[in-house]
């Protein structure tokens, strides 16, 4: 049975040849999400900007969501957000701040009781002011910054700096491009997007370790090899297995948000995104920047640098070297399959 595979094998695509190219289009992207945030801003739900939260118990049968969302919008509230929970006969209606301050708020509370009073009990109300709402976003923002720092302070640890480097600029990368899909999208930000967020630092940081680790071990190993070539290599080698978790990842997300409803839309479309710009930033940003930190393959890169190299001190290729370990013993040089430390040239005792 042949395995499915979603890219060939062997590859030798020379990714490091586009990052002059890569890094001005990421660079402007970024600008563009941080403008975006300024300027546009987000559309943060009930969470971060305030609102009402309604327990509801439908008094017989099942709670209908649908229903219940198509009420709350023709009140006209504003945003209205109806989720079930536990029992199939609860649910929960948000809706946001009202203009007119606390007697607007409870005017609106009213209307809903009366709309939905004959086939629903109103188990519990509860408003979230904006005093609240800006302590989630402290929360919510520092969560994040420490996950960070502490997953990126490990790799400080495991790895050499420029690996931390270029894993802290991978991710701010990430981190910037998704907030800025959410400016231009006005999809709802509320606790399940930091939520995506987290995620989308995980799925990151793990793909970028994967390449890192391979071009750790490829650094020691072939020490005559230029620096850039040595990533092309290891980046070609772990491809196959960047785009198979990736593709299953979005198959997963797609499956979330055809079937998942409207609960989860913002924290589905905002991890495909991401898993997409994580996955270009482990090959694009993350690696490239090694170079410009100066981890250098220092033999490989001295001897490419080097005009007057002769042919036989020239860095080898990646494809040579390959060649040159794979090839069987009986086609390798006679020199090279003599035994070592013997001498068949000693004369003879008499």
């Amino acid at each position: 049975m042949k395995l499915l595979r979603l890219a060939p094998e062997n590859t030798k695509f020379p990714f490091m040849r586009f990052r002059r190219v890569s890094y001005p289009f990421s660079a402007l992207l970024s600008l563009i999400a941080v403008a975006l945030f300024i300027f546009k801003g987000m559309n943060f739900g009930i969470d971060f900007a305030g609102g009402t939260v309604i327990e509801l118990r439908a008094k017989s049968g099942y709670a209908e969501v649908g229903a219940l969302r198509t009420l709350g919008e023709n009140l006209k509230l504003g945003d209205i957000e109806v989720q079930g929970f536990g029992n199939p006969a609860d649910a929960t209606l948000r809706f946001g701040l009202q203009p007119g301050g606390d007697v607007a708020q409870q005017a609106a509370v009213e209307k809903i009781r009366g709309a939905v009073g004959t086939d629903y009990d109103l188990r519990r109300v509860e408003v979230v002011g904006p005093r609240v709402s800006n302590e989630l976003v402290q929360s919510g923002t520092l969560g994040v910054v420490l996950s960070i720092i502490a997953v990126l302070s490990y790799l400080w640890f495991r790895f050499e700096w420029q690996f931390a480097v270029g894993a802290v600029i991978a991710t701010m990368h990430d981190l910037l491009l998704t907030v800025g899909f959410f400016s231009i999208t006005q999809l709802e930000f509320n606790t399940t997007s930091i939520a995506a967020i987290l995620t989308i630092v995980g799925y990151s940081l793990n793909e970028t370790v994967v390449v890192l680790d391979r071009i750790r071990e490829n650094m020691r190993k072939y020490k005559k090899m230029s620096t850039a070539q040595m990533v092309d290599m290891s980046i070609n080698a772990v491809l196959p297995r960047t785009i198979m978790t990736a593709t299953t990842v979005m198959l997963a997300l797609l499956a979330l948000v055809i079937f998942g409803g409207q609960v989860i839309r913002s924290f589905s479309l905002a991890m495909i995104w991401g898993i997409f710009v994580a996955t270009y930033s482990s090959i694009f940003i993350c690696s490239p920047m090694l170079i410009y930190l100066g981890l250098r393959n220092e033999e490989g890169d001295r001897l490419a640098a080097r005009p007057e190299a002769s042919a036989h001190d020239a860095p080898v290729s990646a494809q040579a070297l390959l060649e040159t370990e794979t090839a069987e013993p009986a086609k390798r040089p006679a020199a090279a399959r003599k035994p070592a430390g013997r001498n068949n040239n000693r004369p003879k005792r008499s």
